[in-house]
């Protein structure tokens, strides 16, 4: 199978490197709109709530915007966090940017992990597996069911679980949903899990983020990174840690350069065009992945840099995949 190659954007702004606002979201925009002009496979949004450097929050509702301004690419969402939406709030949502994209949407929900977005939308972080399994299964019912108006283009709109460990391969897999991860070793729990639960393998999809960013000279486009790396690295471990109780340790940049401290993001790594190929290759090999995506910009990183991946992205890696 041959993926659909993308771009994954949090629109972080962080304050060393900060833009106006307005205008770097609009920049954003324009970018996504040459990409789709360009035949990138797919644009993906995330979500985190109160994060300093303006992390994306609305994921549906710039996915929207994008929907207006593109005309081929899939558009999905890696991920919403489920548990702080109602499944009806999500279904309307999501309708929306399905019509809005003709038919475009890919629908990707997660359970969260960070204590005070879950208060300040009440809801129950104890319950956040519980939560999201509910809203994958609602979702779906209110599409079905033509619940919600208007209702989706697509019929059914491919709905995805943000799932990363065994259990949530598990979990994807009696829901019959796609797993957004590409990680080898699920996939036996995953595609068993869908047998069992009487799905067949013909419903099996899998994706999610790749570990790399391309270049054409990749030493030196790791050492322009570098800073934006931490920057993305300790955001992460600051937020985390929010309502934990717990100080998390900083990175510096030897740290980051050295593959530590990533945690479950993988260490930095910066490819040619030619090593992007033969990585997703790898990657693919095997699996049923529909959907991979690299990180468009990692930590508010240089706008040159952003504007050359896309390039070479849409230019040279999707054409040898045989992507469009």
């Amino acid at each position: 199978m041959t993926p659909t190659v993308g771009l994954y954007f949090d629109f972080r702004n962080p304050e060393p490197w900060r833009r106006d606002p307005a205008t770097y979201h609009g920049w954003h925009l324009d970018l996504i709109e040459e990409a789709d002009r360009r035949g990138v496979g797919s644009i993906w949004v995330t979500e985190h709530h109160f994060v300093e450097d303006g992390y994306l929050p609305q994921p549906l509702t710039v996915l929207a915007a994008i929907a207006a301004r593109t005309r081929a690419a899939r558009l999905g969402t890696g991920v919403i966090v489920a548990p702080l939406r109602h499944p009806m709030q999500i279904a309307e949502q999501a309708a929306l940017v399905d019509v809005i994209s003709d038919g475009r949407l890919e629908l990707g929900l997660g359970a969260g992990y960070v204590a005070p977005e879950f208060d300040a939308f009440g809801a129950d972080l104890s319950r956040r597996y519980h939560d999201t399994d509910h809203a994958l299964a609602e979702v779906a019912r209110i599409f079905a069911a033509g619940a919600c108006s208007p209702g989706p283009v697509q019929d059914p709109v491919p709905i995805w679980a943000g799932y990363l460990g065994p259990v949530g391969a598990a979990r994807a897999g009696r829901l019959g949903v796609g797993l957004l991860t590409w990680n080898r070793d699920r996939w036996p729990i995953y595609r068993d899990a869908l047998i069992e639960a009487g799905h067949g393998l013909s419903s099996a999809r899998m994706g999610g983020v790749v570990d790399f960013v391309i270049a054409d000279d990749p030493e030196r486009a790791f050492e322009e990174i570098l800073p934006h790396r931490t920057h993305q690295l300790n955001s992460y471990r600051r937020h985390a840690a929010k309502g934990s109780g717990h100080t998390p340790r900083m990175l510096a940049d030897d740290d980051v350069r050295e593959g530590r401290g990533s945690g479950v993001i993988a260490p930095l790594t910066v490819l040619t065009p030619d090593d992007a190929v033969a990585r997703i290759r790898e990657i693919t090999e095997d699996l049923p992945i529909e959907h991979l995506y690299l990180w468009a910009s990692i930590g508010g990183m240089p706008e040159a840099l952003v504007e050359r991946q896309m390039e070479l992205l849409t230019g040279q890696v999707q054409p040898a995949l045989g992507s469009v």
